[in-house]
């Protein structure tokens, strides 16, 4: 609930600071969810990873935007009401899913114990079959944070 109310917040504040300030509380929520399902290691990499240096790399983005132009910009009622129409047809859509889905009705067994932890697994899986596109997606945030930080610098007067 936490999350949700959370994710809510991301989306319904003004302010871009309090805004991502909210997200990093939702991923604090997430990283609960995922102890609570004992997948510990993704739980911890969720706020290293997200909480920590991603939200880092958001507000240093927003600090670098003016932001006082979008305090001044005005609500557009009618992109409110799509985003609302849009998100009922989602909701709808996911109901009658899950109602038709067999799975749904069963309740799954507990997964069996492995001798070895959820590190081994995720970093052989990394590192072996995904290693070309973890370095890919390296390289592609390292260009994406450098042409916001030159599309942010303001021109001189």
């Amino acid at each position: 609930m936490l999350t949700v109310t959370f994710g809510a917040a991301v989306v319904l504040n003004r302010n871009p600071v309090a805004s991502a300030l909210s997200l990093v509380v939702s991923f604090l929520g997430l990283s609960a969810l995922f102890m609570s399902l004992d997948a510990f290691f993704v739980g911890i990499i969720q706020v290293l990873v997200y909480a920590g240096a991603v939200m880092v790399l958001f507000l240093f983005i927003i600090m670098l935007l003016d932001i006082r132009v979008e305090e001044r910009r005005q609500t557009n009622w009618l992109g409110v009401a799509g985003g609302v129409g849009v998100a009922v047809i989602l909701f709808v859509q996911i109901y009658l899913v899950i109602g038709h889905s067999q799975f749904a009705r069963h309740i799954f067994p507990p997964l069996a114990r492995s001798t070895k932890d959820d590190v081994w697994h995720i970093g052989r899986l990394l590192f072996n079959n995904y290693n070309l596109p973890f370095q890919i997606i390296g390289v592609l945030v390292l260009v994406a944070t450098i042409g916001v930080v030159l599309l942010s610098q303001r021109e001189p007067r």
